[in-house]
């Protein structure tokens, strides 16, 4: 599909191997394909995947194949998220022979990255992590952008700085040091891909079990807020969440933000979507998303929804062109 054709963009949340939903999701939007092949096309819309096509979920080869066929054709763009970039660190031996790899292969990264390893064969996993290698952090569209977890115009400037790219992982040098957390392109990665974060634990506030059980003392910030100005509106705390003796989280406090935060906010006039950050049912205003920002990643792969945002030119968010599939 000539890009000249394309009048509007369909943005896809985190997919994590839900082939059967993505699929679904793609044919309500008015993608086809024929014969079961891989190759979805719309005569004018262009899908952006958020990122995070890999893990957890079913349809691990499935998911790869569309997305990858659809990007081929030019039908979709796509971003790269945290769990794409894991992947690299985790098959990626560095040095090279010494055994060691740039990511852990301890128990837990290996049981995030458990579906990838027992779905694809050896060679599939080379294919597409060759793949993952050639995607960009960010796309700038002019009249949208998308990054997977925080759209920080200072964390892009340290990847043109130190990589000239967008896309810096063909080059295993940057992959590298990127993984390096005396580099200053770790600090970058770590934001655009997963998010700023500001810790609770040096504001006298307890330490909470996340999703998966795992202790944290810090909080996913809030940088699509414009209007925070105390920690408890700028730190993303999940009511599901407890403390780590079992307790209810408790509320967070007035306290103002410390200094830097307000760094993260986005100010910018272009609308932004991203993923991420496992969402829960329907879009919540300020919560789901704003009138420059929304996320589009509804947790399908436990329990929620395979969630898409139809644009058609819009400067302002409109809830009623989100798009899910149960």
């Amino acid at each position: 599909m000539a890009e000249s054709a394309v009048h509007g963009y369909d943005i896809i949340g985190d997919v994590h191997g839900c082939a059967d939903q993505l699929e679904a999701l793609l044919a309500k939007l008015g993608y086809e394909t024929t014969s079961g092949a891989a190759e979805y096309l719309h005569p004018d819309r262009q899908v952006v995947f958020v990122g995070d096509l890999i893990d957890r979920g079913p349809g691990q080869l499935r998911v790869l194949e569309v997305a990858k066929a659809m990007v081929d054709a030019s039908s979709a763009q796509i971003v790269m998220g945290n769990h794409e970039f894991n992947a690299l660190g985790y098959h990626h031996e560095h040095p090279a022979r010494s055994g060691q790899y740039l990511r852990d292969r301890n128990a837990k990264h290996t049981g995030q990255h458990a579906a990838y390893l027992d779905q694809l064969t050896d060679d599939q996993q080379r294919h597409y992590l060759d793949w993952f290698a050639t995607l960009p952090l960010w796309l700038d569209l002019g009249e949208l952008r998308v990054v997977h977890a925080c759209w920080h115009e200072k964390s892009m400037a340290v990847v043109q700085e130190h990589c000239g790219s967008s896309a810096p992982f063909a080059d295993e040098r940057h992959l590298a040091a990127a993984h390096d957390k005396a580099h200053e392109l770790y600090d970058a990665i770590e934001i655009l891909l997963k998010g700023p974060e500001i810790s609770l634990v040096e504001h006298r506030q307890p330490k909470y079990l996340d999703k998966d059980g795992h202790p944290r003392g810090s909080a996913r910030m809030r940088w699509w807020n414009s209007g925070a100005h105390a920690l408890r509106d700028i730190a993303e705390m999940s009511s599901r969440f407890t403390t780590t003796e079992g307790e209810p989280y408790p509320p967070l406090p007035e306290l103002l933000l410390p200094d830097g935060t307000q760094s993260f906010v986005y100010t910018g006039d272009v609308p932004v979507f991203y993923g991420h950050y496992w969402r829960q049912g329907e879009p919540e205003p300020d919560h789901d998303f704003t009138d420059r920002t929304a996320c589009v990643d509804f947790s399908a792969v436990n329990g929620g929804a395979m969630t898409a945002y139809r644009w058609s030119g819009e400067r302002r968010i409109q809830p009623e062109n989100y798009l899910q599939i149960r």
